[in-house]
């Protein structure tokens, strides 16, 4: 038992569970959102409780893919050599389970929900596993993370509304936007490690003054594409005032990193916009409650 409980300890670690709240908040924003927008109620316990599970679901499948697929680059690499893969800590069969195990949690989620979130999940799918490939033949990698990351108010939106719309498109987008932009920050770090082993990445692309200068710019039209959703949706200020507090952390986050200076990268990409995520969503339901 005890064994049992220490390797999904490790695994959590591997996954980095935590910062499933990261996309968790903004899946909760997409289910709240499209409930209200199509039906002027708040969804049921039922759908909130689903799309967690499949939220869980997708993340695990898509973060242990990533490692499983990675691991001989993570071998090589100081930063990441000491992951559970390459350390030795976990076997592939024991991953592949899990990726196994994720998959299903959220298939059986999706069933639950709508018929629109089943015929749309091998493209969710899709998106999930290529993610991991295209640093291998693509600088554009960031922006097929930042669609996989998307997917979690876009798939959340359908499954209370079983439709795709148009503010729908919008907030995946703009999800996406702001994932590719702190991406792009936090893989400054392998910037010499991509270069030099022939991976593709923007920072190993365009150099680490370009990359910050094209994140902030992404990050500019994340906070656009959430003021827009004002024009589209029946959000108003209170909402107003939450893209502003996210405006302004963004500023800070872009604020306390430099070329000249990188040694606060883990508060700009981990506290920072763990923060945004949870403010966006609460001033939402505030919004929508008030």
């Amino acid at each position: 038992m005890n064994m049992a409980s220490n390797k999904l300890k490790v695994i959590l670690e591997m996954i980095k569970f935590e910062h499933t709240i990261f996309a968790l908040p903004f899946a909760y924003l997409g289910m709240i959102l499209g409930s209200t927008e199509k039906f002027n109620h708040f969804p049921a316990f039922a759908q909130f409780f689903w799309i967690t599970l499949a939220m869980v679901g997708a993340r695990s499948a898509a973060m242990a893919l990533n490692r499983l697929i990675d691991r001989s680059i993570d071998k090589l690499n100081p930063r990441t050599s000491q992951r559970a893969l390459p350390a030795g800590q976990l076997d592939l069969k024991e991953v592949v389970m899990f990726i196994f195990g994720s998959f299903l949690l959220l298939f059986i989620a999706a069933a639950q929900l709508s018929s629109l979130a089943i015929k749309l999940l091998p493209a969710a799918v899709v998106i999930l596993v290529l993610y991991s490939y295209t640093k291998r033949f693509t600088w554009a990698c960031h922006f097929i993370l930042g669609a996989a990351i998307g997917l979690a108010p876009l798939g959340a939106w359908v499954a209370v509304t079983n439709e795709i719309s148009y503010p729908a498109l919008i907030l995946f987008l703009t999800v996406a936007l702001w994932t590719a932009g702190f991406d792009i920050v936090y893989a400054t770090q392998d910037l010499e490690f991509d270069k030099k082993n022939g991976l593709f990445s923007i920072p190993a692309k365009f150099g680490l003054k370009n990359s910050l200068l094209t994140a902030r710019i992404i990050h500019g039209l994340t906070i656009l594409g959430l003021i827009y959703l004002v024009f589209i949706t029946n959000l108003g200020w209170w909402y107003l005032a939450g893209v502003v507090i996210a405006n302004f952390i963004l500023h800070y986050e872009h604020s306390i990193i430099s070329p000249k200076d990188m040694s606060r990268l883990n508060t700009a990409f981990f506290t920072m916009n763990g923060i945004l995520s949870v403010i966006v969503f609460v001033f939402v339901f505030l919004d929508l409650v008030i």
